[in-house]
């Protein structure tokens, strides 16, 4: 496509034409249908609202100008709907009004005539969108068009931070806003970083294609690796006031079965989902009514949710029989598997849980999984193997500044009834930690020392 093709009015943050389909409330009972309808639209394109921008993007190659086009197509309904009443399908309502605006883009900067026939092949002899046989104006592929609009947000020339913002803008369809509060940012950066990335890919000269090979393998684990962080810092947050954001779990979830449901035969795909489903089912559980931090000896195990450890299992099972048992996330799902089945925390496997972190240090070597190996084997061989480990993992640059190694330490310590060192170590990993309920669990433990 030629640059001409792609000239548009200057870049604004990606909610500008989104903030249109917010309805203004009204205490007049006239107005009441309407608002409702209104909240119908909003649901309805953020339903479709992926699909749409994946069909898109491989038309007009720029996934800018296809969240424009969709977000024109959703304002198009906001006035056209409420008089027609929602269609059948409205993704093809959608895609076909959204198709149309595209191809008046193309009028006005003088594409190539070629490519406006392809374009408007399937729309030109269409009567008004909202005719109920609209199936057609959407493409066949639409699984893959939304398989490759994942790999792209998850673009290695992007940065971690923007692929994270990208993914849960353009696949989650959540709000700049949303996400800024989610990591607690502010929504000017998240979507200065939104239209950067965007930019970003504009400029890379991407083919928009799926990945074929070693490259798609390499790319899925980006896919992964953003989905999981999206998930961790809703079930640990990093830092604040709140333990858990469990928006951002249930997000991270719902990324993880769209993509299973488009990959069916990677095993690390459901590798992940069943690591993050199972460890979901924990999160009712993990806050005491005030807001602080519950242990995992500590839970009320009744409150786990049993669908989603269900959820999870099947989904371990499905890697399994994948051929996938030792793939990380699949390990990693096994492990809070052993947890799940446990009725309480001293019927635990830790022999099990041992092995399977020994299996994992070998398949993906990092401090981390080191520190919680140390863990697991203390709680099989006691407190001191615990300590013997862990010093020798201690001058790791990754774990210098890491919360969690003093923690471990403190609890072996006060495990070995070494009261006074304990303490030490847990005001040391309060000190290193930037969330305020983990702080405060951590000075408990610190004060439940003595001294």
């Amino acid at each position: 496509m030629s640059a001409s093709a792609k000239k548009r009015p200057a870049e604004v943050p990606p909610d500008a034409a989104a903030a249109r389909l917010a309805p203004s409330p009204s205490p007049e009972v006239g107005h009441l249908a309407a608002a409702e309808t209104h909240i119908a639209i909003e649901t309805v394109f953020r339903i479709e609202q992926a699909r749409l921008i994946a069909g898109l993007v491989r038309l007009v190659r720029d996934v800018g100008l296809a969240e424009e086009l969709a977000q024109d197509a959703a304002v198009t309904a906001l006035s056209e709907w409420p008089k027609s009443g929602i269609p059948k399908n409205p993704g093809a309502w959608l895609m076909a009004v959204a198709k149309r605006r595209a191809i008046d883009g193309f009028r006005r900067n003088t594409i190539l005539a070629r490519k406006h026939a392809e374009i408007g092949r399937d729309l030109d002899d269409s009567p008004d969108p909202g005719f109920e046989d609209v199936e057609a104006a959407m493409d066949d592929d639409v699984g893959d068009e939304l398989l490759s609009l994942i790999f792209t947000a998850c673009h290695p020339v992007l940065s971690t931070e923007a692929r994270v913002a990208l993914t849960l803008r353009l696949i989650g369809g959540l709000t700049t806003d949303e996400i800024a509060r989610a990591f607690l940012s502010n929504e000017a950066t998240i979507a200065q970083r939104i239209v950067r990335a965007k930019r970003t890919l504009g400029n890379a000269g991407l083919t928009f294609e799926m990945p074929r090979g070693e490259e798609r393998a390499k790319r899925l684990s980006s896919v992964l690796e953003v989905i999981y962080l999206i998930f961790n810092e809703g079930y640990a947050a990093t830092a604040g006031e709140d333990l858990i954001r469990p928006v951002l779990c249930a997000e991270a979830q719902r990324l993880g079965r769209i993509l299973s449901g488009l990959a069916p035969a990677e095993p690390e795909v459901f590798g992940l989902l069943a690591l993050m489903e199972i460890q979901a089912s924990r999160l009712p559980a993990r806050t005491a009514p005030d807001g602080s931090s519950l242990s995992l000896t500590e839970q009320n195990r009744a409150r786990w949710d049993q669908l989603l450890i269900r959820r999870g299992f099947a989904a371990l099972e499905r890697a399994e029989t994948l051929g996938g048992a030792n793939g990380p996330y699949a390990l990693q799902a096994a492990l809070a598997a052993c947890h799940a089945r446990a009725r309480k925390a001293e019927d635990t496997d830790w022999k099990r849980i041992a092995a399977l972190y020994d299996t994992l240090s070998n398949v993906m070597p990092s401090p981390v999984v080191d520190l919680n190996r140390t863990v697991a084997h203390s709680m099989v061989f006691g407190p001191e193997a615990g300590l013997k480990l862990i010093d020798e993992i201690a001058p790791a640059a990754a774990l210098r500044s890491y919360a969690p190694l003093p923690a471990a330490k403190g609890d072996f310590l006060f495990r070995a009834g070494r009261l006074a060192e304990a303490r030490v170590q847990f005001e040391r990993a309060a000190g290193l930690t930037r969330n305020e309920r983990e702080k405060a669990f951590l000075l408990g433990r610190a004060a439940a020392c003595g001294g």
